[in-house]
């Protein structure tokens, strides 16, 4: 039974149930004060309250997407290698394989012409070897007669730490957001690639380029749009890609813009840090590499090195937000390169969590069109 399943979340209700019942019903019988009465109320209260904290979990997870399987939250998730895959013919296999197809619920129908579609796609990177599961969302236009010669732009989209993908389409709402947009005519017809930044879990690689490890910037940089390109009618001009993140993702949209605007037009942080952290879940990302460490470091990349041709967009909030000070330091330092295009969102109050960011997307989609829609 999946942790994200409400077969799931039922029963441990049913059990949570099932023992606050038995509880109110034994403790007249474990009333005495001997050492069975006051073992068994002991017990009783213990898994009472150990079942109510585990539907509390995972009716939080289920919300907030932060992890998709036993195996994700244990840490045992293994099947998102480093690998390869190839023909058995000896050929290097597609770089995008497609896992299967869905429609965008809410649009009103199910024809991919009318109502767009979702993907979920294998995608291998052919320099980094890193190979990653992801949704692409496909608009309508897409598979409609005149737009078949044209190529779209696109936008990827990275969910936080440990988080989902699927997240990104079922609690956030990306697909459906572009699609309302692009009907009211304030965004052009993009495509979304939806994924992890984690493309080597259970390590949080914090999009770097770990020595001897995860090559997570150049699969980002070089792999991800190499193979979108290949397999779909994604923009090749330069720049001509957007990236947009909340949180860990957040931080490694605005770090993907400013170290690669050649590929990134424009990139959007949602609620995001601004430098890669060093804890249980990262490791040691830079090894002694200092240089590395530097450029991972979004405060020291804009004292020390050349402002990027990019734009950027940040979002915090006055109550609620850890980063807000930081958001406002950075948007003064950008500011103060006369180069990089810096906007922000800031909300009055929004925790760090996917209602706050649902009230932002709409309006970075938006943003992020404009920046691209003249390239």
């Amino acid at each position: 039974m999946g942790l994200t399943s409400n077969k799931m979340l039922a029963l441990t209700i049913l059990c949570a149930v099932l023992l606050f019942v038995g509880t109110v019903w034994l403790w007249p019988r474990l009333a005495r004060r001997n050492w069975r009465a006051v073992s068994g109320r002991v017990g009783l209260l213990l898994a009472t309250q150990l079942a109510l904290f585990a539907c509390v979990g995972i009716a939080v997870n289920q919300a907030f997407g932060f992890y998709a399987s036993w195996a994700d939250l244990m840490g045992t998730e293994t099947d998102q290698g480093v690998v390869v895959d190839h023909t058995p013919g000896g050929s290097a296999a597609g770089p995008v394989r497609l896992v299967t197809t869905s429609e965008v619920h809410g649009m009103g129908g199910s024809l991919p012409r009318t109502a767009g579609q979702i993907q979920q796609v294998d995608i291998v990177g052919r320099t980094s070897h890193i190979a990653t599961p992801a949704y692409v969302y496909l608009p309508a236009e897409y598979f409609q007669p005149q737009y078949r010669t044209r190529t779209f732009p696109v936008m990827v989209v990275l969910s936080g730490y440990p988080g989902t993908a699927r997240a990104l389409v079922d609690k956030l709402h990306y697909p459906r957001t572009a699609q309302h947009l692009v009907q009211a005519g304030r965004m052009r017809p993009t495509i979304l690639v939806m994924l992890r930044p984690t493309v080597a879990p259970p390590r949080d690689t914090e999009c770097v380029d770990v020595p001897h490890g995860p090559q997570t910037e150049t699969f980002f940089a070089k792999d991800l749009p190499d193979a979108v390109r290949a397999h779909y009618r994604g923009d090749g001009k330069p720049g001509g890609w957007g990236i947009v993140g909340d949180s860990t993702g957040g931080y490694c949209a605005l770090k993907l813009a400013m170290h690669h605007p050649a590929v990134y037009g424009a990139g959007a942080g949602l609620s995001p840090s601004y430098k890669a952290p060093k804890d249980p879940t990262t490791g040691d990302l830079f090894q002694g590499d200092q240089r590395l460490k530097n450029r991972a470091n979004l405060w020291w990349c804009l004292a020390h090195e050349p402002a990027p041709d990019t734009s950027l967009l940040v979002t915090s909030s006055k109550i609620g937000e850890s980063d807000y000070k930081d958001t406002l330091k950075f948007i003064a330092r950008v500011q103060a390169t006369n180069r990089t295009r810096i906007s922000s969102i800031i909300l009055d109050s929004g925790g760090h969590n996917f209602n706050t960011w649902r009230r932002e997307i709409p309006a970075t989609l938006q943003w992020i069109s404009g920046r691209l829609a003249g390239r």
